[in-house]
Order: C-alpha cells, then structure tokens, then sequence
C-alpha cells in the first residue's frame, strides 16, 4: 500500500468532512485508489472544541507551521479559508516542496498567480478544483480538457445563498429578507451574508473562471461586482412579464478590449438553460466556437459536495508524489489585455417612476439619444399623474449606459430611477 501524510490546516466545515471520509472510508480510498492515505496533522484554533469526526491523539495542534513541516506530512490541505494567515502559509508549504490542496477561492483570485508561481518553481502541485462551484468539476475541464478550445463566454449561479434567495423571490413572492432568512435558517446563507448578498464571493470565483478560461490572470481587482440587495419583487414581478428571470451571475467573456470578469444581477431569457437553475444550486455555462455550449450544474456548496472536490485533488497530488512526476498538468498564464468594464457592451433593463403627462417620453428618449445608447422597448403603466416606464436598451458601451442613465435621472420628469439592471442576451 502506498502511504501519504496529509497535514490539514483547518477543521471546519470542509475540514472536518473530509477528515471524517478519510478515516471511515480509508478501506473503501484504499481498494479504489491503491492509495493509504493518513491524516497526520490537523491545525485548529481551538484544540478543545467538540468536533464531529474522531481523530488518534496527537493528531489536533495548534500549530500550523508545525503541520507543514513536520517530516510525516507529504502535502497540505488548506481549508481555514481567508486571505491571512492562510497565503502565507501556502506558500511556505509549496516553497518546503509540498504539494498543496486549497478550497480557498478568496485566496486564489487574491494571490493565485503568485502561488502558481511558487509551485511550479517547488516543482509540486497547487490543486483548488473546490474553490470554485463546490461539488461540479469546473477546474479541471477548463485547464485541461478543454484547453485548446477557443471559449468565448463563461457565465455562472457560482453563490448558492443568492440564488436560494433569488429562487423564493421569484417563485413564492417571498419578501428579500423573509427570503435571506429562511437562507439562513436551512444553513445555505452565514450568519454574516455580506459576502454573498454583495456579490464578493462570486467576484472572486469569477477572478479564478476568467483566468482559467482565457489563460490570462485577472486578479479580483479586476473584477466589478454589485449584489442582490437592490433586487425587488416589483422587478422580479416585472421582468417575469417581459420574459426574463433575474440571476445573480459572474460573467467572463473575451472582448473586442480584452478579458472582461464581472458579477452582476441580471434579466435573464427565461428560456436559458441557467434560468432553471433553483435554490441552492450552483452551474457553470460555457460557450466556444467548437464546444457550441456545456452546462456544467450540481450542488455549490456544504461540507459533502466541497470535501468531495478536495478529496479529488488529494488523491491526484497523492499519485504525483508516488509517481515521482507531473500527474496534474500545470496552469500557465499569458499576458493579455484586461478589458476596462465601461468598453464593455451591455444591455439595461430600466425602470423608472414619472410625471404622467404628454411629451414625458420624448424627453427620456432624448436623453438615451444624448449618451448614443438606443432604446430597444418601452412598457408603461400609469396610475393616477404617476406612471412606471420600464425600458430595456439596446447593446452599448457600460460607459454609455451609465451616461445614459445619469442624464435620466437629471430630468425633472423623472421622479426615481426605481431600478437598472443589466440584460444577459444573445441580441444586439
């Protein structure tokens, strides 16, 4: 039986599913794999609190450096999550020639290309299939088997929480915060959901799709983001009636100008194959000239679908250092523009609150003219000397669109800009 040390900084969530497969399921690794595969160290904050798997004595420390250089750890499992102290740590292990296995996709969209750096210089592997969509195989595929594919567009529900969220909203009618409760509630959403309702957490998945999709880095710098909490039952309501769903997506495209990432709401067509994504559901849409479209879709999130990524990758780093040689292909990056998001085209779906009287329109129109952004339809409902317009453009520059919507908003017809979302569609 081949023996590998594993050394896990972190014991959560993540963590400790994975170390409870390892240890229940060693026979069933073992038959399948060939694999005997050890947990030797296991970095905690908090060496005394209850846990739910069981580990020998000895085993638990409090000392994470010490995990990465005892001798009896042959690679690294980092699953603390966070920037600090987890970079640091990472690279000290793949400098000391260890392999390492992350789930940490802050920490890779944040310094992924200089710890991919580090590894390839060690010689070892640098595995994160987990960081990105949970459970669905997405890493993989994008920087091996479909390498020599020319993709095009990569969009994903790549935040369980959000689309939970989304998914109540548009379905029951269920109020935004009675639906980031019941988020909450069923453990989809943390009791701190800044990250996800805000869209930072799928901005940093997107960061780590577009590097890998266009073999070029784009850091999470890179990566305009906004989130849910803006989203109303009017527009969810409103939209439904104009045939579109709205998603929180993390768009990744190869543009005129260069690399684009971003993560936005979004009108969706509601016959996309991502507008049937429900709940907590996460899924990855890939589009290239040869592929034409891949749907990739499953569980994001949770301690079983995440441990399950990461066991992946530790039984390909495992292999690797039994073979003595490159299992796991490297990922290299080459220098590409990175597309400013106002060169951008998009599409906005408006909604606007105005003075119910004649020649209100033409205004509004000529508004969207000033800023060359050309208005695709017009809906209008009115109520009393109000009325709602609801207005989705043509494809612009981000930078027009915005122009375009300051200018409305100046006008003294215009009583609210009540909403501006992004469209996601095939047309122009």
């Amino acid at each position: 039986m081949n023996t590998i040390g594993i050394g896990l900084l972190g014991a959560g969530t993540v963590g400790g599913t994975l170390i409870h497969r390892l240890v229940e399921e060693h026979a069933a690794i073992a038959a399948k794999t060939g694999l005997d595969l050890q947990v030797r160290r296991v970095a905690v904050r908090d060496p005394g609190k209850q846990r739910a798997f069981s580990i020998h004595n000895g085993v638990i420390t409090t000392d994470a450096l010490g995990v990465i250089d005892s001798p009896d750890v042959d690679l690294v499992v980092e699953v603390m999550g966070g920037r600090d102290p987890a970079g640091d740590l990472v690279l000290r292990a793949l400098q000391a020639g260890k392999p390492v296995v992350t789930a940490n996709k802050e920490l890779i969209a944040a310094r992924g290309s200089e710890l991919i750096a580090a590894a390839e210089q060690s010689g070892v592997a640098l595995l994160f299939e987990a960081a990105v969509g949970g459970g669905i195989p997405i890493i993989r595929p994008l920087s091996e088997t479909l390498a020599g594919e020319r993709i095009t567009r990569v969009m994903g529900i790549v935040n369980g929480t959000t689309n939970f969220i989304l998914t109540r909203m548009s379905e029951e009618g269920t109020a935004y915060a009675e639906a980031l409760q019941q988020a909450q509630d069923l453990g989809f959403a943390e009791p701190d959901p800044t990250a996800d309702v805000t869209g930072a957490d799928a901005a940093a998945k997107a960061a780590i799709l577009a590097s890998l999709a266009f073999g070029t880095w784009v850091g999470l710098d890179h990566v305009p983001h906004a989130g849910i909490t803006e989203v109303t039952a009017a527009d969810i309501r409103y939209a439904a009636d104009l045939g579109y769903i709205i998603k929180l997506l993390a768009i990744a495209e190869d543009t005129e100008a260069g690399v684009s990432a971003r993560v936005h709401p979004v009108l969706l067509p509601s016959d996309h194959p991502l507008a049937a994504i429900r709940g907590a559901t996460n899924a990855i849409f890939i589009e290239g000239p040869a592929i034409d479209e891949l749907l990739f879709a499953g569980p994001g999130a949770g301690g079983d679908p995440t441990a399950t990524a990461v066991l992946g990758d530790v039984i390909d780093a495992a292999r690797e250092i039994l073979a003595g040689a490159q299992v796991a292909p490297r990922i290299r990056f080459a220098p590409s523009e990175l597309a400013d998001f106002g060169t951008v085209p998009t599409k906005w779906y408006v909604r606007l609150e105005v003075a119910d009287r004649p020649g209100v329109l033409a205004q509004i129109a000529a508004a969207f003219g000033e800023a060359d952004v050309s208005i695709k339809s017009v809906w209008q409902e009115g109520s009393d000397d109000e009325a709602t317009l609801l207005i989705v453009t043509h494809r612009a520059p981000e930078s027009r669109q915005r122009d375009a919507l300051g200018r409305v908003r100046d006008l003294d017809c215009v009583n609210a800009v009540a909403a501006a979302i992004r469209v996601e569609s095939d047309e122009a």
